[in-house]
């Protein structure tokens, strides 16, 4: 794979290896530039026993969709602190629909998302958005319980 994609590689645990394991893609979109929260789950995730793949900085919503289909990922979380979620969003969820992915992606949005913008995304395709100062533990239950069976 191209681009500045990075594979964050996991370490499970004999007990963690008996249940799948759940490939994420974490991935920042647009011109944000601020990244320490995709860091934050991206770690946070790894330590639980997921893969993890984190995109890199500005990225298209094509290259993320791309990157979510090559890797063919079980989670997609996008993270947003720009405010071009209403932009943005709806791309790639028009992508993963594309290539026939939004029935078997967790799509989750993380960031700023203002509660007025909340309901339109959840409409358009997203399955959970994750504000700041989630508790880790609630999105990682979250994402164990819902990540689409393989």
């Amino acid at each position: 794979m191209t681009g500045n994609f990075k594979y964050i590689p996991h370490f499970a645990s004999i007990e963690m290896s008996k249940q799948r394991t759940v490939r994420c893609l974490v991935a920042k979109v647009g011109l944000d530039g601020h990244d320490r929260g995709a860091h934050v789950i991206a770690r946070a995730f790894r330590d639980a026993g997921f893969e993890v793949i984190y995109s890199g900085l500005h990225n298209t919503p094509e290259e993320i969709v791309q990157a979510a289909i090559q890797e063919d990922v079980d989670v997609l979380g996008v993270s947003i602190l720009s405010g071009a979620h209403n932009t943005l969003v709806p791309k790639i969820v028009a992508g993963l629909r594309e290539y026939g992915a939004d029935e078997d992606t967790l799509f989750l949005v993380g960031g700023i998302i203002p509660e007025e913008d909340r309901e339109e995304l959840f409409e358009q395709g997203v399955t959970e958005i994750f504000g700041p100062g989630e508790s880790m533990a609630d999105i990682i239950e979250f994402v164990r319980e819902n990540a689409p069976e393989r």
